[in-house]
Formats: C-alpha cells, structure tokens, sequence
C-alpha cells in the first residue's frame, strides 16, 4: 500500500502480507462501524468509553479509564469534556483524593450506551456475516494461535 502526497510515494506496508490485511480488515470494520455510529452522532472510541464507564461495577478516575482504554490522559480529558457538557457523564470529586474526580453515566448516558451497542452488534453481524460457523471458529483459532506468539510487552532494547 503506497501513500501519495504532492508527488512523494511513501511506503506504507509491513514486511508481511499476512499483517497487512489484518491491520487492512481492523481499519475497514472499524470505518464501517464508526460511520454506522456516526449516522447517530457516535464514534467508536465515545462507544468504548461509555462501554468501559457502563461495565464497570464502581465509578472510574480520568487515569483508570484511559488505561482501560489505552489512550492518553488528554484524549481522556477531551472525550469526557465532551460527554459531559453533552449530559451523558458525571464528574464527582473522590472520597480520598482531592486530584481525582470519579466518572459515571447518566441515566441519557446509559440509555446512548444501550442504543450504541445495539448499532455496534448490528454493524459487526453484518460485517461478519458471510463467515459461517466453522470459518468463524477456524479464524478465532487462528488470531488467538497469532496473539499467543506475541509478547505483552516489547523486549528491553539492550544498552
């Protein structure tokens, strides 16, 4: 896959086929289930925070939630912003930090949470649902083989 801007050809691929069309096919069924969240005025990643914020069986701190998402602190800090002045989130100071603030849903919040994982299960069953029951296991079985050969963290370059 090559990028084109103002007559430079960057190269964009792996060194592997294999990775490519699986980064290829996590950015097109993400595309597709953004602009399917979109037509609601959702994205994926409001999905995900509302989801990490409604499945959570206590209320999360700003730093607990963007490790959960795996975001930084100021993506965090935006998306909250946003889903506050929106009314879907709720800040509350902690009981025993005075730096943190404790985020819940609003009772809107959790009713666009509920619609928005509706869209989502609808979005992906139709994105996957030329596969039948034996190439969906047989592809489950093959990216959990892949994620196993992964290690969690990179290895500690040497000095």
């Amino acid at each position: 896959m090559e990028r084109v801007r103002r007559n430079t050809v960057v190269e964009t691929r792996s060194s592997d086929v294999l990775v490519d069309d699986l980064f290829l096919t996590t950015l097109r069924l993400r595309t597709y289930v953004d602009a399917q969240l979109r037509c609601h005025g959702l994205s994926v990643s409001r999905l995900r925070l509302l989801r990490a914020l409604a499945t959570t069986t206590e209320p999360l701190r700003m730093r607990d939630l963007g490790e959960a998402l795996d975001v930084a602190p100021r993506t965090v800090t935006s998306l909250v912003d946003a889903l506050e002045r929106e009314g879907l989130v709720e800040r509350a100071r902690h009981p025993t930090d005075r730096r943190a603030y404790l985020l819940t849903l609003t009772p809107v919040g959790r009713d666009l949470h509920a619609r928005a994982e509706k869209i989502d299960r609808t979005a992906l069953a139709t994105a996957t649902s030329t596969l039948s029951p034996a190439q969906r296991a047989t592809l489950l079985d093959l990216l959990s083989t892949l994620r196993a050969a992964v290690p969690d963290a990179p290895p500690t370059p040497p000095e």
